[in-house]
């Protein structure tokens, strides 16, 4: 697909448009609902929340976007194998929209005084329902960003950051919408108002399919084939019920089935997965090359779950630090706290052409960092983030009272996150598709994702391992010390590694 005549959406190809806006409205529909997932989960019940106790909100909320992670392991083995990737998207998109829509019902049905426990089973079904769909749409409308460009056109790291600001311009706008409609209106306008940018995100998808030739058909179908076939969508119909249907069956399971058994079965499935994961891996893979490259993608990834667990806190700790720590109040008018989290997809937005062009520049200089060496600079970056984060916290809690503080410390904590986000995740995001074997680009996209789960959760614990650890040693433990102090360390444990790790990916930059 690259090529020179190939450049109309800013230099790059015409099916990057597609690509952009539609994971741009899938975006706005996750992330508007994860800004007020935590805040709704700990409002009284008076107010239609749950009245979670916060460390219960946070596990649940790094459950959550720890599984939406793990479940593109399985959306890009089946687009790999059986329905490719544009029906995995359909099936992804559809399927989410369903999710939210159950959110927002839960919420409504307080206001008719509907049993708390029917809320609960409609809220946590569409939980599931969006961790599966999200599997089906995350890894592949990713892959197809890789698929329209050559593994060596330069263009290509740009491309991905270009996407990336689609991404952050739904992120961005989402918690304005979804944040204002849920917290200061209803709890349930702010779930429905993601359902319908879902639903937009795939409307759009289909009607500018054609701009993707045939990149993302169904294995064995004709390369001259752009369009889906009524059979196709029959079957992305099929797999839409389906998921819904086995959501609300694993729920209904739990509550019948003994908790041993529960448990038993989670393992069970887990360590088939992994299993199958490997065995996938290994047939898939061929030559001491191509090993060597799955084995950076493997490494690097692990160095992947420290920056996520630190970077997530933006949904837990920094989204109740805005909350409860931060001034809010401009005149009469107070700041919804979730509207925080759209500071880092402004950044996103407004710095990602800057990174864009930087990339391209540095190497067309010779001086463009290879990939490893770009994943110690956002670890960086990140643990200087932190380090800021542990100032405002202290001078909010200075005299051991709380002090209200100014929502400029949170803005200067999200600039530096995003420069290391930005020399970070769209990176990491290229570096899957150029280094996987071409049987393999799915599913290895799917394992980078299984790191994000792994970050995501353990982003959810930090707060509670700082209290553990404070109980060990007697003393105070800051979480935010404690990240910073971690995120600096694998930075420089990445440094002296990244010589090694270039020389694994053989030529591929």
């Amino acid at each position: 697909m690259s090529t020179n005549k190939d450049k109309a959406f800013f230099g790059h190809p015409v099916g990057l448009s597609t690509l952009f806006a539609s994971e741009m409205w899938e975006r706005f529909s996750y992330y508007g609902m994860r800004a007020l997932l935590v805040l709704f989960l700990t409002a009284t019940f008076a107010s239609g929340g749950f009245e979670m106790a916060e460390l219960d909100a946070f596990t649940i909320y790094g459950i959550f976007t720890g599984l939406v992670y793990v479940t593109p392991i399985i959306g890009g083995i089946l687009a790999d194998k059986i329905l490719g990737q544009r029906k995995t998207i359909y099936i992804g998109g559809l399927t989410m929209a369903i999710g939210q829509f159950l959110l927002s019902a839960s919420a409504w049905l307080f206001e008719s005084g509907a049993d708390m426990g029917f809320r609960q089973t409609l809220f946590f079904a569409g939980l599931g329902i969006l961790i599966l769909g999200n599997g089906f749409f995350k890894p592949n409308i990713s892959t197809m960003v890789g698929e329209l460009y050559d593994n060596n056109d330069p263009r290509k790291d740009g491309g991905f950051t270009i996407f990336y600001m689609g991404i952050n311009i739904g992120a961005f706008f989402s918690p304005l919408v979804a944040g204002k409609l849920g917290e200061q209106v209803a709890w349930q306008y702010g779930f429905l108002a993601a359902g319908v940018g879902m639903l937009i995100g795939t409307t759009w998808f289909l009607f500018r399919s054609h701009t993707l030739g045939p990149i993302g058909m169904p294995p064995k179908v004709k390369l001259e084939r752009v369009r889906l076939a009524i059979k196709d969508w029959f079957d992305i119909l099929l797999y839409v019920l389906g998921i819904t249907a086995l959501v609300f069956g694993i729920i209904l399971g739990w509550n019948i089935l003994p908790s041993g058994i529960n448990t038993a079965i989670i393992y069970v499935v887990g360590i088939g997965g992994v299993l199958y994961l490997i065995s996938s891996i290994i047939k898939g893979t061929s030559g001491k090359t191509e090993w060597s490259r799955v084995g950076v993608i493997l490494v690097l990834a692990v160095f992947n779950i420290f920056f996520w667990s630190g970077f997530e806190q933006a949904g837990t700790t920094f989204n109740v630090f805005a909350r409860d720590n931060t001034m809010r109040m401009i005149g009469n008018w107070e700041i919804p706290a979730s509207w925080f989290q759209s500071i880092n997809a402004f950044y996103i937005v407004a710095f990602a052409p800057l990174f864009s062009i930087l990339w391209v520049k540095l190497d067309k200089a010779g001086l463009n960092p290879n990939t490893p060496m770009k994943f110690a600079w956002g670890m960086t970056l990140l643990s200087l983030g932190f380090v800021v984060m542990a100032i405002a916290y202290g001078k909010s809690t200075a005299g051991g009272q709380l002090l209200l503080i100014s929502p400029l410390w949170l803005t200067l904590v999200y600039l530096l996150h995003t420069f290391g986000e930005l020399c970070l995740s769209p990176i990491g995001l290229s570096m899957v598709t150029k280094l996987s074997p071409p049987k393999l680009v799915s599913t290895m996209m799917g394992v980078w994702m299984g790191s994000f789960a792994a970050g995501n959760f353990v982003a959810s614990q930090m707060k509670a391992i700082s209290l553990r650890l404070a109980d060990t040693l007697g003393t105070e433990v800051q979480v935010f010390w404690l990240i910073a102090i971690q995120s600096g360390i694998i930075a420089l444990i990445l440094i002296i590694l990244s010589p090694w790790l270039k020389r694994m990916m053989h030529g591929i930059k």
